[in-house]
């Protein structure tokens, strides 16, 4: 083989694999923006449902802060209920109590005089 003959090969060589070295960094910058891209959709989606996560938990501690509320407000409820049926059922004592006590201090004050 002739010497300008090899060098024409040597240069082709050269040239074809200059190719394949762009072509491959080209198909490696495509895969590397391909992947950057999905790890955006990917972290999107992720912080998507992780705020449908937090506001479901936050509603659910709402119902619970509420349920437990009205069981609260419930309970004072009775309790009122029942302080308020014991003082009724003491008026009559009480009433009874005071007219003794303001019996008593009158028949006193005017065996007094």
């Amino acid at each position: 083989m002739a010497r300008p003959e090899v060098l024409d090969r040597i240069k082709a060589a050269e040239t074809e694999a200059d190719e394949i070295i762009a072509e491959a960094e080209a198909d490696a910058d495509e895969r590397l923006a391909e992947a950057r891209a999905r790890a955006d959709e990917i972290r999107a989606e992720a912080e998507e449902e992780a705020a449908a996560e937090a506001e479901a938990r936050l509603a659910d501690a709402r119902e619970e802060i509420e349920d437990a509320r009205e069981e609260i407000l419930a309970e004072g409820r009775a309790d009122r209920e029942a302080l308020e049926s014991t003082a009724r059922e003491r008026l009559d004592d009480a009433v009874e109590y005071t007219v003794d006590q303001f019996e008593a201090a009158v028949m006193a004050h005017a065996t007094e005089e």
